[in-house]
């Protein structure tokens, strides 16, 4: 564990009293029926040139609650009708996004996002691409019940997986004998995404390994990315700030300039009800991007060749966008040289290992 202090950004109101309101709903674990309730803890390494995950003190991670967590995660008997779990909408190969551009639920109706990647979460205080929840355990709760995405209610999803012995003693292992609600499920499930830990990529291994060099076309990149000329360490970080390359501090949501007339009630100001939050979506991390299928909130670009274009135009200007887009309306006109640059930059931040971990993979397939 680690010794470096930082400073958490201040949540929203409406962050709080739901934070309050679940902390209501919550069983103390622990002496629910006055009986003691001490799983072994999850032994894991965090990264040491990460900053301190944040592990909430009501759920640390443990070896009952992560295994159980991992099998709640592909569990397709949570949805209405037994064909969709977490994991459909959150592919391990696909950095724990989706294939398609927004997601589908199970009656074939899309939504109107992509699926964040899965990845690196135990530092995240934000949820969903407007913000609107503030743990991933209230996170976890939300997609059985939604109509467009698992449409079952817990108290059916709970009723058909318990008449399972496997979960009886899964159940049991990790909050031995209090009466299991959905908040336990979603506990463990938010155990389980906590260890989904990316940081093994070659930048990581050049950086911090000294084991690898980058190329000279990588090199390049890498300075493009840390400073005005490829202009993207604003909002996404480096080793000077945190290295996980995406939300992070006071620096969470942004409008990156991609509209220039923005719909109202999108984006972080659902959640505030603040005009000028309008069309600011949650920064995403850019570790494994290379294999992600689509970008933006939306999915509306394809591949990363047209994300970096976007940028390299510089992005439309409008009423909220990010004083950090100096070049909207202006544009970088980047070489190809240099879009190759922060393209093979950006390349460096994939960890196949993270993509193929069998750790995190389908315990029903083992």
């Amino acid at each position: 564990m680690y010794t470096r202090k930082y400073t958490l950004p201040v949540l929203f109101v409406v962050g709080a009293l739901l934070a309050i309101a679940s902390c209501e709903k919550n069983d103390d674990l622990n002496t629910a029926n006055n009986t003691p309730c001490n799983p072994a803890p999850y032994d894991i390494q965090w990264p040491a040139h990460f900053p301190r995950p944040l592990i909430p003190a009501d759920n640390p991670l443990t070896e009952a609650g992560v295994t159980l967590g991992r099998h709640l995660f592909y569990e397709k008997r949570l949805s209405g009708d037994n064909t969709m779990s977490c994991a459909s909408c959150h592919i391990q190969e696909a950095n724990f996004a989706d294939l398609t551009p927004t997601s589908v639920g199970i009656d074939g109706i899309a939504g109107d996002r992509k699926s964040m990647a899965i990845v690196n979460l135990a530092w995240q205080q934000h949820f969903f691409w407007d913000g609107r929840v503030n743990s991933l355990e209230e996170q976890a709760l939300l997609p059985v019940e939604d109509p467009i995405e698992m449409h079952e209610t817990w108290a059916n999803a709970l009723d058909k997986i318990l008449v399972d012995p496997l979960y009886e003693q899964l159940f049991k292992d990790a909050f031995c004998d209090v009466k299991i609600t959905k908040y336990h499920a979603a506990k463990a499930i938010a155990q389980f995404e906590r260890t989904l830990v990316s940081a093994n990529s070659k930048y990581d291994r050049v950086v911090y390994g000294r084991t690898e060099n980058f190329t000279d076309l990588e090199a390049y990149g890498r300075n493009m990315f840390v400073n005005e000329e490829g202009d993207c360490f604003h909002c996404h970080g480096d080793i000077a700030t945190h290295n996980l390359f995406g939300a992070w501090g006071t620096l969470q949501f942004s409008n990156n300039g991609l509209d220039s007339i923005l719909t109202p009630n999108t984006g972080l100001e659902v959640v505030t009800g603040d005009p000028l939050d309008r069309g600011k979506f949650k920064i995403p991390t850019l570790r494994n991007s290379e294999y992600l299928f689509n970008y933006m909130h939306d999915g509306r670009f394809s591949t990363l060749e047209e994300v970096l274009e976007h940028y390299n135009m510089g992005g439309h200007i409008s009423a909220t966008i990010d004083p950090n887009m100096e070049f909207a309306g202006i544009g970088h006109n980047w070489t190809p040289y240099q879009k190759s640059a922060l393209l093979a930059f950006i390349k460096t931040l994939s960890d196949i290992e993270f993509l193929s971990n069998p750790k995190f993979s389908d315990p029903f397939e083992e």
